[in-house]
C-alpha cells in the first residue's frame, strides 16, 4: 500500500503510517529498529532496493531523507516536504517512508525525522553516498547508534581513510570495512590450523581499493609484521600471501567467486569467497549495534604507517674512503706535527699520530667535567 502526501508534516507522516497499517489488518509495530538512508535522488533506489532485502532478517522502519537541490532562487525560499508512505507488501518486512525536503528545511532534516522515529528501539544511519566527514557530529548521525558510511563511494577512497580516522566515534563503521568480513575469518582460520610464527604479510587488490588497505592494516595491527600492499587488476581484493616460520599460506581469489587456500603441507582447498551486494552487507551491520573495536584499532593504525612499515629500511651510508697519502698529511697538519721521515709508511705515521676511538670519544665528556 502506498500513500502519497505533497506539501506535508512530520505529524501528517505519522497518521498516514497508522492508517496503512489498519488497511492492511497489522495494527501493531512488530519492527527492531530504525533505518534512515541519507541519499539523492540518483542513488535513492539502489539504496531502498538493498534495504527493504535486509528487512527480511531486520524488520525496520524505513526512512529515506532525499535533499532536493532547487534549481531557481525563489525555489530556495520555499520551504516543502514532500513523502510517500508505504506499508505491507511494498515496504518488505516493515514500513518505508521516502521524505523529499525542499529548500530551508532540507537543512534541518534531524527535526523532519526525528518525529518518525520508532520509540524506545536503535537507530542506524546510512550514507550509501556523499558521509560527512564526522558522521557523529552531522545533525541525523547525532541520533544514531550506529553509524553506516561507505568510502569506496567517495572520489579519493583511500585518502578518505585518513579523515575517518582523524573523526571516528564510537559507533561509527564502514561497508568497506563490512567487504572483508570473510577473508578475515577465513585467514584466522587458516592461521588456527598451524602453529607458526607470521614474518611477513603481502596484500594483493585493485588500486585505490579501501577494503584492500583495510585488511592491509589489520593485519599489520594485528600481526605486527611488515605488510605489502600490492596491486592487480581486480576484482576487488585478490589474494592474500603470508610468510611463516612453517611455509607460506596463500589466500587466493582470482575471479571474485571462488578462494583456493593453499598451506605448506596440507592439499589446496577451494573456498566459497564471492563478492557480496548491498543488502548482504546491510544486513551484517544492523546484527550488531555496538562499537566495532577491532575496525577501530585497524581504522587508526594508519595508510600511512602501513606504507612505512612495508618500505625496505635505507642501507647505511659507507663512510668514504679517504687516500693513504692524504690522510698522512691531514693528520700532521691538524696536530701541527713534523711528517712523517723519508722511507717511514705513510698510513703507519696516520696511526700512531690519530688518537684511539675510544679516547676521542671520551675526551668530549673530560672536558666538560671540567668545566662543571
Amino acid at each position: 500500500m502506498k500513500i502519497d502526501l505533497t506539501d506535508t508534516t512530520a505529524g501528517k507522516v505519522n497518521k498516514a503510517l497508522v492508517q496503512g497499517r489498519r488497511a492492511i489488518g497489522t495494527p501493531a509495530v512488530g519492527m527492531v529498529l530504525t533505518l534512515v538512508i541519507v541519499t539523492d535522488e540518483e542513488n535513492a533506489y539502489d539504496a531502498l532496493k538493498a534495504a527493504g532485502d535486509a528487512s527480511h532478517e531486520h524488520p525496520s522502519r524505513t526512512l529515506v531523507v532525499i535533499k532536493r537541490v532547487s534549481r531557481s532562487p525563489r525555489d530556495r525560499t520555499v520551504s516543502r516536504l514532500d513523502a510517500e508512505v508505504r506499508v505491507g507488501a511494498d515496504a518488505g518486512s516493515g514500513e518505508t517512508v521516502i521524505l523529499r525536503l525542499y529548500g530551508e528545511v532540507a537543512d534541518h532534516a534531524d527535526s523532519v525525522v526525528l518525529p518518525l522515529l520508532l520509540p524506545d528501539a536503535p537507530v542506524v544511519v546510512w550514507w550509501p553516498v556523499n558521509a560527512p566527514l564526522d558522521p557523529a557530529k552531522d545533525p541525523l548521525g547525532a541520533l544514531a547508534q550506529r553509524r553506516v558510511t561507505d568510502t569506496y563511494s567517495s572520489e579519493q577512497p583511500v585518502r578518505e581513510l585518513s579523515a575517518r580516522a582523524d573523526a571516528y566515534t564510537p559507533g561509527d563503521t564502514d561497508l568497506s570495512w563490512t567487504r572483508i568480513t570473510p577473508w578475515r575469518s577465513m585467514l584466522a582460520a587458516a592461521l588456527d590450523q598451524v602453529v607458526c610464527e607470521v614474518k611477513a604479510v603481502e596484500v594483493e587488490g585493485e588500486e585505490f581499493n579501501p577494503s584492500c588497505e583495510l585488511l592491509a592494516m589489520w593485519l599489520a595491527d594485528r600481526l605486527d609484521v611488515p605488510v605489502k600492499r600490492s596491486l592487480s587488476a581486480g576484482p576487488g581484493l585478490t589474494a592474500v600471501r603470508l610468510d611463516t616460520s612453517e611455509g607460506a599460506i596463500a589466500l587466493d581469489r582470482a575471479d571474485g567467486s571462488l578462494a583456493t587456500l593453499s598451506i605448506d603441507g596440507q592439499p589446496d582447498r577451494a573456498v566459497a569467497l564471492k563478492r557480496r551486494d548491498t543488502a548482504e552487507l546491510i544486513a551484517e551491520e544492523l546484527r550488531r549495534l555496538d562499537p566495532d573495536d577491532t575496525y577501530a584499532s585497524a581504522l587508526r593504525f594508519g595508510v600511512e604507517r602501513l606504507n612505512a612499515s612495508a618500505a625496505p629500511a635505507p642501507a647505511a651510508a659507507e663512510p668514504a674512503a679517504v687516500p693513504a697519502a692524504a690522510a698522512a698529511q691531514a693528520v700532521p697538519a691538524a696536530q701541527g706535527s713534523e711528517p712523517p721521515a723519508k722511507g717511514e709508511p705513510a698510513v703507519e705515521a696516520a696511526a700512531a699520530e690519530a688518537p684511539a676511538p675510544e679516547a676521542a670519544a671520551k675526551e668530549p665528556l673530560k672536558k666538560r667535567a671540567k668545566a662543571t
